[in-house]
């Protein structure tokens, strides 16, 4: 149980390994997971190191296993994942995954670039065979009457001097050259071909500036998306065809062409060619197509059968980089025969750690043992909490605010029932707390799959990380709701309420201000046995009046105990650093203080409920009870209270006033010994030690006491301040001593946070149910049903966004700043630095979320 409360006990020890035996045991270590190596090379380059060629083996195995698993998600196959996780191959066997994984690759290399060619052809082929379509439709349109507007388009790209030279045109055929006509300079051309769609508007503009107007352009869309080969995305083109004359604008709407990227094909002129050419064409793409499914099946093949290995794979190669990594912290001793390493171990698993170097040994063949020394050291140790599903996530929060001092007193345990209590108490509600609370649980019993998804959802993953805290929280609640009584802002009677009506119906109908006296039959003189009447629910008048007295209150109360208990919790770190000083001048004053100004707030509160009622007579009548505020300022001031109502008395019980200035004065006594006793007592010692300052003089250790553990004593207790002078050490005393007093006010007035959210979340679901399921309810007939049906489930989705999950968030934020702040603050350092072990499981973890982001 020591581990619970406090971070385990750590030993910095040296380890001897042959090197025949490093790998095995470096193996079993990192199954373990308990060792946290230390490097002792620092200064040696990452590229001098002893096993750098093999780290960068296996940095070259995983990039081909990166390029495997790329491929197998492109073609969705599914990768076998047992859960189960092999052990770390041999050095040996490096080798034949290496040449399994060359393979492979080679092998998947060559058919992507076949199927990539086999692609480009068809694209080709594909396109080729929608321009022969799309130009003979131009061309059939052509030679069916329209040779009109060919003609007039023809003569318009002919030149003045041509038409002088040829009186006698005669009909031209687009396509034709008639040499008993006109000169072969003076005859039409034309070039076909694709591109993408949204460069054509571009391109049409560029070959009209370019050519001055003297080219014609049809164009045509292919209506059904092209595969591009090169990623595989689809792309959408146009055919074009472009009519021109001379070889000079010939060269020129090339080049555009070439500019724009697209792609030019040859286009028969006359009718037959094209016909035989189209044939051509389909023909050899159904052979593609052939070719093509062929080359996919096989490529299937090679990966079905990579995916059901790929997955062992990686936890097989991303062991082996991790042993060859930790090996290079190790040095070697002079013989190079001998690897030599420090690492810290918990010092409850030294014995299991002892068993893994032996059993790594034995692996090996090795007939030297491996020696594992205790060392002495004056370093801080890492911190290492044990944790388990259970207080991970409850760990998690704590560590948030700063991983604890090693061996300090750990809050975690205390926060599984003061966090989800806190929380209930500002989301105090039966309904929605089971909500949260089915959720939880929901999560609890379906973990096992849920986890072996590995989803990326980062917010998933917060979800089920907490699922514990979330079902706590939702547990709480339920029982901080049936407290107020509250169920989706209405209240149940289970007891029956203790109150009675003495008006007819009529007067409670018409009048809305009616009170009901307690001092008489209206009250039945018991409590409601448990939480609130549920009277209290049809009291419209004084409903939030009551509630905010009652949740104000309770809100001081858990805060006030809550502070005090973080004080005592300090005091368990200053005993067992033996930090006599911080005991006494520290902790005695600060709990004085908070117990006599604070606690005895609380205790008014309890007095004025237990002496005040309406039943009671004189001085103790309701008309007679003091506000608990206005007496504490006056206790505080030192002011004469007002004189009371006739009949009342001035203080709640005898002595009061001399009490409470008493409790005043030794409150403020102990500002002064916060702020001066620990200095000034290390002031004294080392004027009677006659030395000089010296480092981290805020502990007995530090002035000639006794520490536990040489440094080990002193980081727990976090006061380290290397060469501190005496003016420092007081401007900081001053500081937290300034911080404590006034902290202790604000920090009681941040408690009020809970009475806040509280009634901010009832009054949320109040309205809710008012203005948007009351208009549901109050429908009748088949179409109020209907009605029902819609305005529920708007109601149902406002609940669980709105009052569930916003209110939820926000009420989750304001519980962690109370513990980080207002709870943490008077005991918790958190100046540590966590235990990272060398394990397998957490490399492999982070290993696989790596790769997930990378892509």
């Amino acid at each position: 149980m020591g581990s619970l409360f406090r971070s385990e006990e750590m030993a910095l020890c040296q380890l001897f390994l042959q090197s025949e035996a490093a790998y095995a045991c470096v193996s079993e270590l990192g199954e373990l997971g308990l060792v946290q190596f230390r490097d002792l090379n620092p200064d040696v380059n990452a590229f001098q190191r002893k096993f750098v060629n093999e780290v960068r083996r296996c940095d070259e195995m995983e990039r081909k296993l990166r390029y495997l698993e790329k491929e197998i998600k492109k073609d969705g196959i599914p990768m076998l994942d047992t859960g189960e996780s092999p052990e770390a191959p041999q050095p040996r066997e490096m080798i034949d995954l290496e040449a399994t994984f060359e393979k492979l690759e080679n092998e998947l290399r060559e058919v992507n670039q076949n199927a990539e060619a086999l692609k480009r052809n068809f694209l080709e082929l594909t396109e080729l065979k929608h321009i022969l379509r799309k130009t003979q439709v131009f061309f059939d349109e052509q030679e069916g009457g329209v040779n009109h507007t060919t003609e007039s388009m023809t003569r318009a790209l002919i030149t003045d001097e041509a038409r002088t030279a040829g009186a006698s045109m005669g009909p031209v055929q687009l396509g034709y050259m008639d040499k008993s006509n006109e000169r072969e300079d003076y005859l039409p051309c034309f070039v076909a071909g694709v591109i993408l769609r949204e460069r054509l508007p571009a391109f049409e503009r560029m070959l009209w500036r370019a050519c001055r107007g003297n080219v014609f352009l049809r164009q045509a869309m292919i209506e059904t998306p092209l595969e591009d080969p090169t990623n595989g995305d689809q792309v959408h083109k146009s055919v074009f065809i472009i009519f021109f004359q001379g070889d000079q604008l010939k060269t020129r709407v090339k080049k555009i062409c070439e500019g724009f990227r697209a792609t030019l094909y040859p286009c028969p002129e006359a009718p037959a060619d094209r016909r035989e050419m189209a044939m051509g064409v389909m023909t050899r793409i159904e052979d593609l197509n052939t070719v093509l499914g062929q080359t996919q099946d096989h490529r299937h093949r090679v990966l079905v059968a990579a995916a059901k290995n790929l997955k062992n794979w990686f936890v097989k190669v991303r062991k082996i980089k991790a042993i060859y990594h930790t090996l290079n912290l190790f040095n070697l001793d002079v013989t190079q025969k001998c690897l030599i390493a420090e690492c810290w171990v918990p010092l409850l698993d030294i014995e299991t750690i002892q068993l893994a170097l032996r059993r790594g040994t034995e692996r090996s063949g090795s007939s030297v043992p491996p020696i594992l020394n205790r060392m002495q050291t004056f370093e801080n140790p890492p911190t290492y909490n044990r944790t388990n599903k259970f207080t991970k996530a409850f760990q998690a929060l704590i560590d948030a605010y700063g991983v604890a001092s090693y061996r300090e007193m750990n809050p975690a345990p205390y926060t599984i029932i003061t966090f989800p209590f806190l929380f209930a108490v500002m989301f105090g509600d039966l309904g929605h707390g089971a909500l949260m609370a089915l959720f939880g649980l929901w999560m609890i019993r379906k973990e096992k799959g849920l986890a072996a998804q590995k989803t990326d959802n980062e917010i998933w993953n917060i979800f089920f990380g907490g699922r514990y805290i979330i079902f706590l929280m939702g547990a709480f609640s339920m029982y901080t709701g049936l407290i107020y009584n509250d169920i989706f802002s209405k209240s149940l009677n289970i007891f029956g309420s203790h109150w009675r009506l003495s008006y007819n119906t009529s007067t409670v109908m018409e009048n809305k201000l009616l009170q009901l006296n307690p001092n008489s039959t209206d009250y039945v003189g018991d409590p409601y046995p448990f939480g609130l009447d549920p009277i209290w629910q049809v009291a419209t008048s004084n409903k939030i009046i009551f509630h905010n007295g009652y949740k104000m209150k309770i809100s001081i109360i858990f805060g006030v105990i809550h502070m005090i208990f973080g004080v005592i919790m300090s005091w368990h770190n200053h005993t067992y650093f033996r930090n006599r000083l911080s005991l006494i001048y520290e902790f005695i004053p600060q709990l004085v203080f908070l117990v006599l100004l604070f606690f005895y707030l609380v205790l008014l509160m309890f007095i004025k409920w237990n002496r005040y009622a309406a039943t009671n007579p004189m001085p103790y009548s309701e008309s007679c009870a003091p506000s608990i505020l206005i007496t504490f300022i006056d206790m505080v001031l030192f002011n004469t209270p007002k004189t009371p109502p006739t009949g009342c008395e001035v203080y709640m019980f005898w002595g009061q006033s001399f009490i409470q200035t008493v409790f005043v004065l030794v409150a403020l006594a102990c500002i002064p010994v916060m702020l001066l006793g620990k200095p000034w007592k290390i002031m004294q010692a080392r004027k009677l030690a006659n030395v000089q300052p010296i480092a981290g003089a805020t502990s007995d250790a530090e002035i000639g006491g006794n520490s536990n553990g040489g440094s080990h004593g002193g980081a727990g207790a976090g006061g380290h301040h290397d060469e501190e002078e005496m003016s420092e050490i007081f401007i900081h005393q001053g500081i937290h001593t300034i911080e404590y007093v006034l902290g202790s006010v604000s920090h009681t007035a941040s408690y009020l946070r809970l009475w806040a959210l509280s009634l901010a979340h009832a009054q949320l679901a109040e309205v809710l149910w008012t203005m948007v399921l009351s208009i549901g309810l109050k429908q009748e007939g088949w179409l109020g049903g209907v009605i029902l049906t819609f305005v529920f489930a708007f109601w149902a989705v406002l609940t669980v966004g709105i009052l569930v999950l916003m209110e939820g968030l926000s009420a989750f934020l304001h519980t962690l700043r109370l513990h980080w702040v207002e709870f943490q603050s008077k005991f918790y350092m958190g100046q540590g630095y966590a235990f990272l072990p060398f394990s397998f499981d957490a490399i492999i973890e982070n290993g696989g979320a790596s790769s997930s982001e990378a892509e």
